[in-house]
């Protein structure tokens, strides 16, 4: 008995060939099934009936291809590979290849013989990277955790929104909880002032890539820093970002246990609001340090004096740089200011000033040190058609969107009962159709029950 090995595509052309032979099936029923000629059809079946079943597979299975290249090209490119770029990856290692030796090999052919010579190992069979664990920090305030977590946290009593969350490395203690609407740099400058006015400076916070803490931008250059990054460095404190979720793993694990108690504590407590769950966090705080909380390697606090809270209300805003114009105006976050034209403004046409926005709303204009008196001549909508807003603000800006449809009249929004039609009679037999008449005997708004 002779096994034959065949592509999907061979055997299913002997399945509709075995339909011809039986009866079944037409000629015409198989050239419109596999796409061929009527010749081509006829063809096959004929090497079907002299050769069998092994007559349909490809002459040119388990011969070399024309196009392949000669054995010597694969031994120079693969000793070169072994001698000097052992450690490159295909693509790397056919660049270099082309570049210094004038050996030119496709990335992908190149990516073949290494893996076939035991050079290089596959994606798909490469072992998972280990996460192992690290030893805590020594002492309270040396390293503290931070991250936000978008959750239903008021179940179906509340909108979704967002917990910040500070645990400490040492001590895996919950430092600071505070409910926001979204993810953002003027949420973190908030909580960030909340939390050294209640413990002091840490050494180093530790936090995840998102954009709010590193620049993300390939063309960054190295010294780019973030605004909430700027504020850190001006208070002498670290920002540390994890390369992976284990990494950050005290403050992972603290979201998980606080998506199961704290939603179920907020529910007996009847809370449902960001302003009340925070005025309640302080009590839960307590109760889930005393629970979950363990005391460090080192009694040392290393928590530094905090400056005071207008030194925090400077330091952590937003800062950006305009150029004034001719006519005294420059634009900030897609508004319009205007200077008023006094003796100290008007020096500053086409030079820089220093735009100071705050996180409770506030902002200023400032030169020198200087505050600059101004006025905002237009505020454009927060959500423009086509806006490119992130993932973790997208909440946010959905329910900014629903609160301006909500605003429009009746006749302008879209599904308002008021614009809905009038049901035609197959929907509604009998009822006012849509010009205004009745289709029948019985109108069905004056029928009664019976």
């Amino acid at each position: 008995m002779v096994m034959v090995s065949m592509s999907k595509r061979e055997f299913d052309r002997l399945e509709v060939l075995l339909g011809v032979q039986s009866g079944r099936l037409r000629v015409a029923d198989v050239c419109t099934l596999t796409g061929l000629s009527r010749r081509q059809v006829f063809r096959l079946l004929r090497g079907l009936r002299d050769g069998g079943a092994a007559s349909l597979v490809s002459k040119r299975r388990g011969r070399p291809s024309n196009r392949q290249m000669p054995d010597e090209v694969r031994q120079l490119a693969l000793t070169l590979v072994r001698e000097r770029y052992c450690d490159f990856g295909p693509t790397l290692a056919a660049e270099k290849l082309a570049e210094l030796h004038g050996c030119t090999v496709s990335r992908e052919t190149l990516r073949q013989w290494m893996i076939a010579d035991g050079i290089w190992t596959d994606r798909r069979h490469r072992l998972p990277s280990p996460h192992q664990p690290r030893r805590r920090r020594d002492c309270l305030g040396e390293l503290v955790q931070i991250d936000g977590s978008e959750h239903a946290w008021f179940e179906d009593r509340g909108p979704t929104c967002t917990l910040l969350a500070f645990v400490d490395d040492a001590t895996s203690r919950l430092m600071l909880l505070r409910f926001v609407a979204s993810e953002s740099a003027f949420s973190y400058f908030a909580a960030t002032q909340s939390y050294l006015e209640m413990h002091g400076k840490p050494v180093a916070f530790y936090s995840d890539k998102h954009g709010i803490f590193r620049v993300n931008r390939k063309t960054a250059a190295d010294e780019a820093i973030t605004q909430f990054g700027r504020g850190l460095c001006a208070l002498n404190i670290d920002i540390i970002c994890a390369d992976s979720q284990q990494a950050k793993g005290r403050v992972e694990r603290a979201f998980g246990t606080l998506q199961d108690r704290l939603v179920k504590e907020m529910r007996l407590a009847g809370i449902s609001t960001m302003q009340a769950a925070n005025g309640w966090l302080p009590g839960f705080i307590e109760v889930y340090n005393g629970r979950f909380a363990r005391l460090p390697a080192n009694a040392k606090d290393l928590h530094r004096p905090a400056p005071s809270g207008d030194v925090l209300d400077e330091v952590l805003a937003w800062r950006e740089v305009r150029v004034v114009s001719t006519n005294l105006t420059l634009h900030y976050d897609r508004m319009m200011l205007i200077l008023e034209p006094t003796q100290q403004t008007r020096a500053l046409a086409r030079k820089q000033v220093e735009v100071v926005n705050y996180p409770d709303g506030r902002f200023a204009v400032r030169h020198a040190g200087a505050d600059l008196p101004f006025r905002v001549l237009d505020k454009i909508a927060v959500v423009t058609p086509g806006a490119i807003v992130d993932s973790k603000r997208l909440g946010e800006a959905l329910a900014w969107v629903k609160a301006r449809q909500e605003a429009y009249p009746v006749n302008q929004r879209r599904g308002a009962a008021g614009r809905a039609r009038p049901p035609n009679n197959l929907e509604a037999p009998g009822a006012p159709s849509c010009n205004g008449r009745s289709t029948g005997p019985n109108d069905i708004s004056t029928l009664q029950p019976q």
